[in-house]
């Protein structure tokens, strides 16, 4: 790999100077209103030309890795390339220029879009009774949650209180239970990385709310035991909730409401391909079994003869989010969900699942696989431990090393049951060439760690900084540029 050393660029504050001016402004033609006194009178702006300005935020754009330049493996967060036609769709001015005021006669085209969505996301997980409003996966859960509870309330069970969790569940889960004002109960997995049968029968009683499960789980193993743990959980009265963050694996080929799911979130933007990462937008849709649409946030979207309107379900939690969601959001799954179509997309969990294999089958005989001997779903973990013990290289080391050829890094230290774990994710949208390069890429860098372990302790080597102090940065953060 070629390695070319980044020229010394100037901060937009070194590039100021009296009098150069980006924009020119007509004369103002209204009468001037004066900043209110609280408002701050000494912000220190540079004064830079037009030309300063785009060469600055085109040289940061640059620095950005994204998807549309190569893959992108963060396991667990299906970063997957987001398909144009859907950039095309969501511009269309009766989707960009909606306002959520406007006459339901008005805007029966949106609506129209919402219902079908409501309904192929039923239709997809089998689970007839959905809800847009959520704005993302964790908000998703939060109302899944607020639900059981709404449940469990109008059948007079006000004493359930412990919520279980399965060590190998998305760490939103057991945050999302304690925010309802739930103990959470871990349930420790088996040997092959499988909820514990034994152990969750002894836990669940009559004080259980439900079981918040990852299915695939973090570990990116399916549940082989999922309809007798959905059982275990139905049989003391309790509630099962699916995280559908990896429902990427699943979709179009198992509907969790048949494997004994009650309620479900889907993260639309990983599974259905709207854009991902930044802070959002994000939308997490929640599906329920039929006797649980009463509860669901709204408004929802109905249709009544021809016409499409809102409604209030009867015994709804309320709204979780101002209006009705991410809009555009649900505009860009709507198009990916039509754009594959009902007969393919099946395919996007197989090939998923095809390429997660291939690549655990290239790295598993030199990084250490813990449950290499399964198939795994859309992803995988690694353990790097055996890295330390003779190399005293940790997986922070490799993941920083493989910048150096180019590539994102995958998760690393999740899920915490997996000891210096690497979690990857290729999704099904990389060719093999890609992940035969991600793969190279990580074997030569285990031969780097036997051979020259500091060259993964130093690196990155080719980025604009090098390793920072990632605690202070967090307790300590620098928001803005001070000028000398």
């Amino acid at each position: 790999m070629t390695i070319v050393a980044n020229k010394t660029e100037p901060i937009i504050y070194e590039l100021s100077a009296p009098g150069r001016e980006g924009a020119a402004l007509p004369e103002c033609d209204v009468p001037l209103t004066p900043l209110p006194k609280n408002t701050r009178q000494d912000l220190d702006l540079p004064e830079v030309s037009e030309v300063d300005v785009v060469r600055h935020f085109t040289r940061l754009s640059q620095k950005n890795y994204c998807v549309d330049l190569g893959i992108y493996p963060l396991g667990s967060c299906t970063m997957k390339y987001n398909p144009k036609i859907n950039e095309e769709a969501v511009k269309l001015p009766g989707f960009t220029t909606v306002h959520p005021y406007q006459d339901v006669d008005d805007v029966q085209g949106a609506l129209q879009l919402m219902y079908e969505l409501q309904t192929m996301l039923g239709e997809i997980c089998g689970l007839p009774g959905v809800t847009l409003q959520p704005a993302a996966g964790a908000q998703g859960e939060l109302a899944g949650i607020l639900i059981i509870h709404a449940y469990h309330k109008a059948r007079g069970e006000t004493h359930r209180k412990k919520v279980l969790v399965p060590d190998s569940a998305h760490g939103t889960n057991p945050a999302t239970s304690s925010m309802s004002g739930y103990q959470v109960v871990q349930v420790k997995s088996d040997a092959r990385g499988n909820v514990d049968l034994d152990e969750l029968r002894k836990l669940a009683n009559e004080e259980t709310v439900g079981l918040m499960i990852t299915n695939p789980n973090t570990l990116g193993l399916f549940e082989e035991h999922i309809r007798e743990v959905c059982q275990v959980i139905h049989d003391v009265g309790g509630l099962v909730y699916g995280d559908g963050a990896n429902l990427n694996a699943l979709v179009g080929i198992v509907k969790p409401g048949d494997l004994g799911i009650d309620i479900l979130h889907s993260n639309l933007h990983k599974t259905f391909s709207v854009p991902h990462g930044g802070g959002g937008p994000g939308a997490g849709a929640v599906m329920v079994r039929k006797d649980l649409a009463q509860f669901l946030p709204g408004p929802i979207v109905v249709k009544k003869g021809k016409r499409y309107e809102f409604a209030m379900p009867r015994k709804s939690i309320g709204r979780v989010k101002s209006f009705y969601g991410n809009f555009l959001a649900l505009v860009r799954a709507y198009v990916y969900v039509r754009t594959i179509g009902k007969e393919n997309l099946a395919r996007v969990a197989e090939d998923s699942v095809i390429n997660a294999n291939y690549l655990l089958a290239r790295l598993k005989e030199v990084y250490y696989a813990p449950f290499g001997n399964r198939v795994c779903k859309h992803e995988f973990v690694l353990n790097g431990t055996p890295f330390v013990e003779k190399y005293g290289v940790r997986t922070l080391d490799i993941a920083k090393r493989i910048q150096d050829y180019g590539f994102y890094p995958p998760t690393i230290y999740f899920p915490l049951t997996v000891p210096e774990c690497l979690m990857i994710e290729p999704t099904e949208t990389q060719s093999k060439e890609s992940l035969d390069e991600f793969a190279d890429a990580l074997l030569q860098i285990a031969e780097e760690a036997r051979t020259n372990p500091d060259v993964l302790k130093n690196a990155p080597h080719t980025a604009p900084v090098t390793r920072l102090d990632e605690v202070k940065a967090a307790r300590e953060p620098v928001l803005r540029y001070k000028r000398q």
